[in-house]
């Protein structure tokens, strides 16, 4: 039904974690074509993708993005044809190179060496997806999947030249249509210079129909996460909101975050507003670059996401 349109789960600390099931279900109802599925407090990933999937009827999943430096290539394999197996359908992978808190501070993983560890994992993934041995005497699939594709999270020039000349697709997050426009640039010209056909570029969009106080202190709540991360925190102060970038560093906490951060930030790395306002910012991703967009829908005023998704699967502007 959509063209180039998708779903992300959302991890809302105010939701119940069960929503998440909902929200799939309701994406599949109206026709999303896919749902990323990622891993934050939650759920174990490969768990809540295999709920979703034998909750749903046709809706494509992918897991991820997955910190690579957690999980080992024969773990992110095995996880996916597990989920592939049992739901009967297709999966594909997402990995992204996450945050010192979740990599060091949750799992007791380095930090470090991240754009040459994201090239090992995604060669040795494609590999062990295809059927071959992880090495000479070492793990092989049962079940290979082949027909799975390998997306990268890119920020920054050296994991955007490892995505770009390695990885079927890359995916950003938090961003403007200007930066996706960027990175589209980017990717073409790195995938020219190896040789290959330029990945796809999706990008992942908080939106939120027609938001009141509780939708927008959701999403604020949200992005007061990122507001320090790599990455994150560099294009926030590029935007014009380094002021709110350098609490974050000083070690502000996230709920004082959270209630200054504005909706002129929202707004310009989100969708909001009317269903024509949201479909037309999803149409402005598109004609930026991006293949496909993903929709991150606030649930605080809109249970499981129902009627902006629905609003989203009838907009001629993001329609075939």
């Amino acid at each position: 039904m959509s063209r180039g349109l998708g779903l992300a789960i959302p991890f809302w600390l105010d939701r119940p974690d069960e929503e998440a099931v909902e929200i799939a279900q309701t994406a599949d109802r109206v026709g999303i074509e896919t749902v990323w599925v990622g891993e934050m407090a939650s759920f174990d990933a490969f768990a809540l993708a295999t709920a979703i999937g034998l909750g749903t009827g046709r809706i494509r999943i992918k897991v991820g993005p997955l910190a690579s430096g957690v999980r080992s290539p024969v773990a992110i394999a095995l996880g996916a044809s597990s989920v592939a197996t049992l739901v009967g359908r297709p999966v594909d992978l997402a990995l992204g190179a996450s945050s010192p808190a979740i990599v060091s501070g949750w799992h007791g993983r380095p930090w470090s060496g991240l754009a040459g560890q994201m090239r090992d994992s995604v060669t040795a993934l494609r590999s062990l997806l295809d059927g071959e041995r992880a090495n000479s005497h070492g793990f092989r699939l049962r079940r290979p999947q082949p027909r799975a594709s390998i997306t990268v999270a890119a920020f920054g020039p050296a994991m955007t030249r490892v995505a770009a000349r390695h990885a079927d697709e890359v995916v950003l997050n938090l961003v403007t249509p200007e930066h996706v426009a960027a990175v589209r640039r980017a990717i073409a010209a790195e995938a020219r210079a190896a040789g290959r056909e330029a990945p796809q570029l999706a990008v992942w969009v908080p939106a939120a129909l027609d938001p009141g106080p509780q939708a927008l202190a959701q999403l604020a709540g949200q992005l007061a996460a990122y507001l320090a991360a790599p990455g994150y925190a560099e294009l926030f102060a590029a935007l014009g909101f380094g002021e709110l970038v350098d609490r974050a560093r000083a070690g502000a906490a996230r709920a004082e975050l959270g209630t200054s951060v504005p909706i002129e930030l929202l707004a310009q790395i989100g969708a909001l507003g009317s269903a024509g306002e949201i479909a037309a910012r999803v149409a402005a991703y598109h004609e930026a670059g991006a293949d496909h967009v993903a929709v991150v829908p606030s649930t605080a005023e809109d249970p499981a996401g129902q009627r902006v998704l629905e609003s989203l699967s009838t907009q001629p502007a993001v329609r075939t």
